[in-house]
C-alpha cells in the first residue's frame, strides 16, 4: 500500500500534505516535509529532519524536493544523529534561511556532530566556521512538554523519544478553520529501548490523528537489559581469554556512551580505549548534561560513581596515539568509529586486526545494507576475527516495544504509517498494529 500522499483519507483536508522525501521504506536518511496549505494564507513548509544515508538506501536531491529549500519555513531535528542532521549544511546551501527547532540537549550536540561531519568533506576551514555560525543562528533549543505556536496557528509539542540524549517526538497540530477542527500528526522520531543506561524511557503520545512511526526493529526482539549485560560479560570473558581485542564499532553519539555505562557496570578489568576523538567530546556533553539523564544515573554520580568513567579507561584524541594504538597488544578493547565501519579509526584497527583469530569484533547496533558492517556480518569480507552481533545494543526499541508505545496512546490513530525500516520489519510490525487500530480506519505499512 502506498501513502505517500494523504489526501484522500478521511481524516486529512486537501490543505495538508505530506512527502516522505527520505527514510520511508529504508532506515536511513530520514526527511519528511509537511506543506499547510490553507486557501486564505500562505503556505507553511515544515521538514522534519534532514539526514544522511548509509549504504544502498536512497538520497533525493534537492532539485528534486516538492518546494525548493529557500521555501521552507521550518526545520524540525528530532535528534541528533547523523541520518536525521548530517544534510542541514548542504540544505543551507541551497537556500535555506528558515528557523532549526529542536530540544535543548539536541542543541548541544548539533555543533559536534556536524563539525565532525563536515571535516570529511570537501569544504575549506573557512567555510566549515561559515555554515557552524548560520546552523548555530538559526537552531533553537525548545523545552519537552510545553506548547508553541507556529505561523498560521500551527502548534507543535515535544517529548522524550528515549534514543539518545536530547531525542524527541513531536506531535503536530494544524487547525481546519473550515470544519472547524484541529488535525494532530505525530512524528515519532527514533524510539528509543526501555531501561536504556542514562536515558529516560520514552514518553507515552498523545492521541492523534495521524502517527508517522519508526519501524527499524519491527521484526525482532531484543534481549532484557539484565540478559544484555550477563551476554556482554560472558562474551568479553571469553573473547579476552586467549589475550585478544575486542573492537567495538560505535558511533560516537548514543552507543560509546552506553558502551562506557555497561562496562563501568561489570567492573572490566583490562584496558577500554575510546579511539574516538568525537565520541570524547560528545561523553563530555553527556556528562554536562546530566540533568537530562534518568534516576538510576543521576543516583551513581550522587554516590560518587560517575556512569562514564572508570579505572582503566584512556581516551585518545590524537592522531599519533592512534596510530600507536594500532600495534597494542591484548587483553584490550577498542571502542571507535564508525558504528557501520564506513570510516573512521575503526577502519584502520579492523585492517590491522581483522586477520588474527584471537582478536574479535563486536556489534552493537544496526548494520545498514551495503555497509562493511553489513557485509562482515553477512560474511561477504572474509575475515578470521570472532564476528558477534549484539542486538540488544540497539538505541531503537524493539518489536513489543513498538507496539507498546502504540498502545499506550489514550486513543489509537485514525491512520500510520510505519517509517524507517526494511520491507520485512515493517510489514510484521504493520500486521500487528492493524489489529489495535479502528477498522474504519486508513492503515498502511508505509511508501
Amino acid at each position: 500500500m502506498n501513502t505517500n500522499n494523504p489526501q484522500g483519507s478521511n481524516i486529512f483536508p486537501h490543505h495538508i500534505k505530506i512527502d516522505h522525501l527520505g527514510g520511508a521504506d529504508c532506515v536511513t536518511g530520514s526527511c519528511h516535509l509537511v506543506r499547510f496549505c490553507p486557501e486564505t494564507d500562505k503556505t507553511v513548509n515544515i521538514l522534519v529532519d534532514c539526514g544522511s544515508t548509509y549504504g544502498d538506501d536512497p538520497e533525493l536531491p534537492f532539485d528534486q524536493f516538492p518546494v525548493s529549500p529557500d521555501q521552507i519555513d521550518y526545520l524540525f531535528l528530532t535528534h541528533a544523529h547523523i541520518d536525521h542532521i548530517g544534510r542541514v549544511p548542504d540544505l543551507i546551501d541551497a537556500g535555506f534561511s528558515g528557523e532549526i527547532i529542536c530540544t535543548h540537549a539536541t542543541k548541544a550536540l548539533l555543533s559536534p556532530m556536524l563539525h565532525d561531519a563536515l571535516s570529511f568533506s570537501n569544504r575549506t576551514d573557512k567555510d566549515i566556521n561559515r555554515i557552524e555560525k548560520r546552523i548555530d543562528d538559526l537552531s533553537w533549543g525548545f523545552e519537552l512538554y510545553e506548547t508553541f505556536t507556529l505561523k498560521n496557528g500551527i502548534t507543535f509539542k515535544l517529548k522524550n523519544a528515549g534514543h539518545i540524549l536530547g531525542s524527541c517526538f513531536i506531535l503536530f497540530t494544524f487547525p481546519d478553520t473550515e470544519a472547524n477542527v484541529s488535525i494532530r500528526v505525530i512524528f515519532s522520531g527514533d524510539l528509543g529501548s526501555t531501561d536504556t543506561p542514562i536515558l529516560p524511557d520514552p514518553d507515552i503520545p498523545d492521541s492523534c490523528d495521524l502517527l508517522i512511526m519508526e519501524s527499524t526493529y519491527g521484526d525482532r526482539l531484543h534481549p532484557d537489559r539484565k540478559s544484555r549485560v550477563e551476554n556482554l560479560r560472558r562474551l568479553l570473558d571469553k573473547a579476552l581469554a586467549d589475550n585478544g581485542i575486542v573492537y567495538i564499532p560505535a558511533f560516537a553519539l548514543g552507543r560509546t556512551q552506553e558502551l562506557l555505562y555497561e562496562l563501568d557496570r561489570i567492573g572490566v578489568k583490562v584496558p577500554v580505549f575510546v579511539d574516538s576523538p568525537l565520541g570524547l567530546k560528545i561523553t563530555k556533553i553527556y556528562s554536562e548534561l546530566d540533568a537530562f539523564w534518568d534516576k538510576e544515573a543521576k543516583g551513581l554520580k550522587d554516590r560518587g560513581d560517575h556512569p562514564l568513567d572508570f579505572r582503566g579507561l584512556y581516551g585518545v584524541n590524537s592522531y599519533r596515539d592512534h596510530k600507536q594504538l594500532l600495534d597494542i597488544k591484548g587483553p584490550a578493547i577498542i571502542i571507535a568509529g564508525s558504528g557501520m565501519c564506513t570510516g573512521g579509526r575503526i577502519v584502520d584497527h579492523l585492517k590491522h586486526g581483522l586477520e588474527a583469530p584471537l582478536n574479535d569484533i563486536f556489534f552493537v547496533g544496526y548494520q545498514a545494507k551495503g555497509t562493511p558492517g553489513r557485509k562482515m556480518i553477512e560474511k561477504k569480507v572474509p575475515v578470521k576475527a570472532g564476528i558477534h552481533m549484539l542486538t540488544a545494543y540497539s538505541a531503537h526499541a524493539d518489536q513489543q516495544m513498538l507496539v507498546d508505545w502504540f498502545k499506550s496512546m489514550p486513543v489509537p490513530p485514525k491512520e500510520f504509517r510505519l517509517i524507517h525500516g526494511e520491507d520485512k520489519a515493517r510489514k510484521e510490525l504493520y500486521m500487528l498494529l492493524e489489529s489495535l487500530s479502528p477498522k474504519s480506519c486508513n492503515l498502511s505499512p508505509g511508501s
